[in-house]
């Protein structure tokens, strides 16, 4: 297939927000230099994630070797197979998994992109380029999180913190689709959407603090898994989950969000989670942590991340994704569609914190909007 020299691409250029660092270059080279197993793919869609833009105000120089192109979650059309299983023309959707000093040429907002061929898998029919651009990144954090990390099995119980969330409302159907029992929380405005997905129960956790409100009203059967989707700070939800997680059960956090370095609030959080004894009112449930990036507060405070489980390339997990949108056992969640030229608006538009589902950018003005 023919694949031109140059291509558009948006590129990070300095440190900074989206709206000050993100420059579109009209001549960027094509990847064409590709590492056995690396294929090129033709952009169609790309989804924006919030570890992006957080990315382009924190990473030093030496990490992101600006100008780079951000952005992870992608599908496409193989235009160079690269002697991989796939053959050119091929659609797939994947991802390219975020890992330090970042590499260059393989960030996917941008015409083409360069991927390894085992973090993609096929289309399937029934799925567009535009809803499955969004799937990958958040489907695996919910499933090694859910399934990796806290060991869940069909029939057991599990409870979603922050159901509206991305992460959270992929690990709603997720386990519904493994056969277990979910209960979800949001605010009220969210309960039809959180129960579209598939929650058994909902609560609503504006009207009283969380934690208060399941020791008030006690699950009859305890949680084998409290999956923790908004990155709290407060550690009430764990502190009291002796109440409501089952003996042996986990609780998992997609990791505390600190406004700014928080350094108390973290020192704060570290001996709640890490360090406080049982026999000085520690909690018994176990704590652990799932991260999307290879930096946790945990390593910033030289703590042993032996709870921590990194978000990784499985391609075995990214099969099971696909099968369960092929049969129709999860369905892709896209809040809002913008053009390729419009990133900075859809960049906004994710910065709100209102987006329910992901932000698609659609490269290829002939693929459908969903």
């Amino acid at each position: 297939m023919f694949i031109p020299e140059t291509q558009q691409a948006w590129r990070v250029v300095r440190k900074g927000e989206p709206s000050k660092v993100l420059r579109l270059d009209k001549d960027v080279a094509v990847p064409k230099k590709l590492d056995k197993g690396e294929v090129v793919v033709k952009v169609q869609a790309a989804a924006l994630n919030p570890i992006a833009y957080k990315l382009m105000n924190m990473a030093p120089n030496f990490i992101a070797k600006r100008p780079y192109i951000p952005e992870h979650d992608v599908a496409g059309i193989i235009v160079d197979a690269n002697g991989t299983g796939f053959k050119e023309g091929d659609q797939v959707f994947g991802w390219t998994p975020l890992v330090f000093p970042f590499k260059a040429g393989t960030g996917v907002l941008a015409q083409y992109a360069r991927i390894k061929a085992e973090d993609l898998v096929p289309l399937p029919a029934n799925v567009t380029p535009v809803q499955a651009s969004g799937v990958t990144l958040v489907a695996m954090t919910a499933y090694q999180a859910l399934f990796g990390l806290g060991g869940l099995r069909p029939k057991q119980s599990v409870f979603v913190n922050g159901g509206s969330t991305a992460v959270g409302a992929f690990a709603i159907q997720l386990a519904k689709a493994a056969g277990c029992k979910v209960t979800a929380s949001a605010s009220a405005k969210n309960e039809e959407y959180v129960r579209s997905l598939g929650a058994d129960e909902f609560v609503d956790y504006t009207k009283a603090p969380l934690h208060q409100t399941l020791i008030s009203n006690p699950p009859a059967e305890k949680f084998h898994v409290l999956l923790e989707a908004v990155g709290l700070m407060d550690t009430s939800l764990y502190v009291h989950s002796k109440a409501y997680i089952a003996p042996g059960g986990i609780f998992i956090s997609v990791g505390p969000q600190p406004k700014g370095f928080d350094v108390v609030g973290l020192a704060k959080l570290a001996w709640k989670m890490y360090l406080q004894p049982r026999f000085l009112g520690g909690t018994k449930r176990s704590w652990k942590y799932v991260r999307s990036i290879p930096i946790s507060f945990a390593s910033l405070l030289m703590m042993s991340d032996a709870r921590v489980l990194q978000v990784r390339p499985k391609h075995a997990d990214q099969e099971q994704i696909a099968t369960y949108l092929a049969e129709g056992k999860i369905k892709p969640l896209v809040d809002s569609v913008y053009n390729f030229e419009d990133v900075l608006k859809a960049y906004e538009r994710l910065m709100t914190g209102r987006a329910t589902g992901k932000v698609v950018i659609k490269m290829d003005s002939d693929v459908a909007d969903s």
